[in-house]
């Protein structure tokens, strides 16, 4: 029997229930994989909602530091209470400056909540829509890139087979994971990240956790 496209799309998922068995199902695939498991255990299953509010924060998260961002956004939630395209629609320059917002992002973010308030972009549409759909429907906006679309993908609609190869985290992890060149190219890095199909998310979370545990080594 086949399955129609909404179930399809569910097989690309992951939740809680599944994650640690993905999570073994890789480490059987790829020793340095099985090294950050054994070395530093599961990693965080990092999920967000599907809300305008998450895309926010995302943009807001565009070549700064999760700090700073999160900063951004507590500011934006004490401001508005809810964070909501009408809302943000509704806030001076002078008040979106207040919450450091800059003002390319202020045009990124003002943007985004007219295409929800006109409805060409509808959010809870995307749960059943394929990756590639999802993605062309943001790009479209300006200042949504493929890492902003990744990590919403990953976040927020927990798709299974994303890499964010634009996210310097997780390649960095990989180049030091697996002993690589800091020269080596996209393309070789895409390469290696086809062998964890259909689950790079997965393997992505692994790599960000392998980050973030030798961090906290040097501090």
């Amino acid at each position: 029997m086949k399955r129609n496209a909404e179930d399809a799309l569910v097989a690309t998922g992951f939740n809680k229930k599944n994650y640690k068995y993905l999570c073994d199902q890789l480490a059987g695939m790829d020793p340095d994989l099985k090294h950050i498991l054994d070395t530093h255990g599961y990693p965080p299953m990092w999920t967000r909602e599907n809300s305008f509010e998450s895309l926010v924060h995302i943009i807001l998260e565009q070549q700064v530091s999760l700090a700073s961002a999160l900063a951004a956004l507590n500011k934006l939630k004490e401001k508005l209470g809810n964070i909501a395209p009408e809302s943000i629609l509704g806030l001076t320059d002078e008040e979106m400056r207040a919450c450091f917002v800059s003002r390319q992002k202020m045009g990124y973010i003002r943007g985004l909540a007219l295409s929800i308030k006109n409805k060409e972009i509808d959010l809870n549409a995307f749960t059943t829509m394929p990756d590639e759909e999802v993605r062309n429907s943001l790009v479209s906006l300006k200042g949504i890139g493929n890492w902003t679309v990744d990590v919403y993908l990953m976040f927020s609609l927990q798709r299974a087979d994303v890499f964010p190869v634009g996210d310097l985290a997780a390649v960095n992890a990989l180049k030091r994971l697996k002993q690589l060149d800091l020269s080596t190219t996209r393309e070789a890095i895409l390469a290696i990240s086809e062998t964890w199909k259909p689950f790079r998310t997965i393997a992505s979370m692994m790599l960000w956790h392998y980050y973030l545990s030798n961090n906290k080594k040097r501090v």
